[in-house]
């Protein structure tokens, strides 16, 4: 209780500081300053400013919040960034940080397992908060489930051998209890609880267009099935209802015991609609507003928002157009607002 008063005497008397210089900086611009004693200049700032903090301030960040303060007074930076980070939202259940005398921040755990090798790259990671782990996916087939349980992480991993064809995204099916993955020509389904190493999951194929983009519709009350969003690179977006019976019916036998079960993309009533001119770069259905978006580099159909029964029938969807198109997006429940990338 003592360090917290101190710290925001400190804070009060660093922030009394701030203002001076801006009264200062603006009576500078405006030809009314006089120079006195009391003018506060770099070494001025830097002194007081280590005598309030100590050694929980570092030199480049003293040194970047008085540049900002001189060259624009008009808006005076917020106090954390003379620790060199911004204030977080925190669980109350943070302890405090090695690296920081004066903010909480969560402790992270270094994940020291080798999911990819040489000239191989992460296409897609998606946490399942949930079941508490993370699946991540590699351009060459790895697809790997980290899982942290007993306060340690433990992964299955499995390599899918493909002769051309590279993974581009990937999601995890709650219901069903499947990793998908996409692939430019394949849709893989792995069963990554099954024990055996090679045959546990099953490949949808052929697609007609290459597949770039994923994503689960996470629903309520249909335990026994789920449904994937998928884009291509001809603008094209699908959706994918499974079931278990799928995995049952469908299924044809693998052309090798090692091999995963192919099922045949013809045997799926999978709606698809031209929503963009060009490639779907991203796609994902947001819950809190029960719709899906679409984002693409088509300057004209840049970003769609809209109810997935729009996959099936040909109403108008919503949509806005950016120059040079849309690359990401993500939604902030918090804030009710979607921001996009280009």
């Amino acid at each position: 209780a003592l360090e917290l008063i101190d710290f925001k005497n400190a804070l009060e008397q660093f922030q009394n500081l701030v203002d001076k210089m801006i009264i200062q900086k603006t009576k500078e611009s405006s030809g009314l300053h006089t120079k006195d004693d009391d003018e506060i200049d770099y070494d001025k700032f830097y002194t007081t400013t280590q005598t309030l903090f100590g050694s929980a301030v570092k030199d480049q960040n003293i040194q970047a919040f008085f540049r900002k303060v001189v060259s624009n007074p008009d808006e005076k930076p917020e106090w954390p960034e003379i620790f060199g980070c911004f204030l977080g939202e925190s669980d109350g259940m943070s302890s405090p940080s090695k690296e920081s005398m004066v903010f909480l921040e969560s402790e992270k755990q270094q994940i020291t397992h080798s999911v990819v090798k040489r000239k191989d790259v992460i296409k897609g990671i998606v946490t399942v908060p949930l079941l508490d782990f993370t699946v991540t996916a590699s351009q060459r087939g790895v697809i790997t489930v980290f899982s942290k349980q007993r306060k340690s992480f433990f992964s299955y991993s499995f390599y899918f051998h493909q002769d051309t064809a590279w993974i581009t995204g990937c999601d995890f099916l709650p219901n069903l209890k499947y990793v998908v993955a996409v692939t430019e020509s394949t849709v893989i389904l792995w069963d990554y609880k099954s024990k055996e190493s090679q045959n546990n999951g099953f490949v949808i194929k052929p697609m007609k267009n290459c597949l770039l983009c994923v994503s689960t519709v996470t629903a309520p009350g249909h335990l026994a099935k789920d449904t994937i969003l998928m884009g291509d690179d001809k603008g094209y977006v699908y959706l994918l209802t499974m079931t278990n019976d799928d995995f049952i019916m469908k299924q044809s036998k693998a052309e090798k015991e090692s091999q995963f079960k192919f099922m045949d993309s013809e045997s799926f009533d999978m709606p698809k609609r031209k929503l963009h001119d060009d490639w779907v770069v991203k796609i994902k259905y947001i819950s809190a507003l029960k719709r899906f978006a679409s984002c693409s580099t088509d300057s004209t159909n840049s970003f769609v928002l809209d109810d997935i029964n729009r996959l099936e029938d040909h109403l108008p969807v919503k949509e806005f157009s950016v120059p040079k198109g849309v690359n990401a997006f993500t939604y902030c429940g918090k804030a009710k607002v979607i921001v996009t990338g280009g």
